[in-house]
């Protein structure tokens, strides 16, 4: 091979190295924009329903499958101008990989938000289209509502709905899921996300009041699924300082993804 064949195939061979390193769930190197000090992304972690229908200890008996130290990034309800915005710079200084579940309308209010999370490499997923507690709904209602939430998250982010969402992750507003419900995602194929630990910034409070809090829960929990809201302004703010608290502390950042990318 020459010198010339071999500039051009390198490129090809280092995708394929590292799309291999991914499905193996193993460390993926950062980009070279990343700085040393940069929290960056431990691992990617492909997630299944067939093996791995409901996760979140809050709300389910399994959970991923996490080591000690380990920490899972999501937020719920964006996007909404300014701070989703805030949330994904931040991210992208830290190098930072998470999951954000969407409800429809602001996806479809703020689409260029929505892309730009997909585009920066975080994985996209669902919260329903407006947010109601469905375990209140009948449950041709609340299935609606689920697939609304779908229809348009995939709209606003690749122009189309087909019968299965992309990204096969779905979170129940307020953790208000039903068995039949968990039982009908489950057979679709779609993972249901509780959480291990919470912000709990749906109550107001200032952000190193933020901060303290859920530092200590990750500490007492030894890390897991953490749910934060990108549409709160004090977890916007305090984001930063908690990732940064997170690498001096040994902790490492897991990003899940649906299998089937990998």
């Amino acid at each position: 091979m020459t010198h010339r064949m071999k500039m051009r195939a390198a490129p090809a061979l280092l995708v394929l190295a590292l799309a291999a390193t991914a499905a193996r769930g193993e460390s993926t190197p950062e980009p070279a924009a990343c700085s040393a000090e940069a929290l960056g992304t431990a691992r990617v972690l492909p997630v299944d329903a067939a093996t791995t229908p409901r996760v979140g200890r809050k709300h389910f008996h399994d959970t991923l499958p996490l080591a000690p130290k380990e920490v899972v990034l999501t937020f719920d309800d964006g996007p909404v101008p300014g701070t989703t915005a805030r949330v994904l710079e931040t991210l992208k200084r830290e190098c930072a990989r998470a999951s954000f579940f969407l409800l429809g309308r602001n996806a479809l209010a703020h689409p260029q938000l929505a892309r730009r999370a997909l585009s920066e490499g975080h994985t996209v997923a669902h919260h329903t289209f407006s947010h109601p507690l469905l375990n209140r709904m009948p449950f041709a209602a609340a299935e609606a509502e689920i697939d609304r939430g779908f229809a348009a998250v995939d709209a606003a982010l690749y122009g189309r709905f087909e019968r299965m969402p992309r990204t096969p992750f779905f979170r129940f507003p307020g953790f208000a899921s039903s068995q039949a419900l968990l039982d009908r995602l489950e057979r679709r194929g779609i993972v249901v996300f509780g959480a291990d630990l919470w912000a709990s910034d749906w109550t107001p409070m200032s952000p190193p009041t933020e901060l303290s809090l859920v530092l200590a829960r990750v500490e007492a929990n030894r890390g897991g699924i953490v749910l934060f809201h990108d549409t709160r302004t004090q977890t916007a703010a305090m984001l930063a300082a908690f990732l940064r608290a997170l690498k001096s502390r040994g902790y490492r950042l897991v990003h899940v993804v649906p299998a089937a990318e990998r």
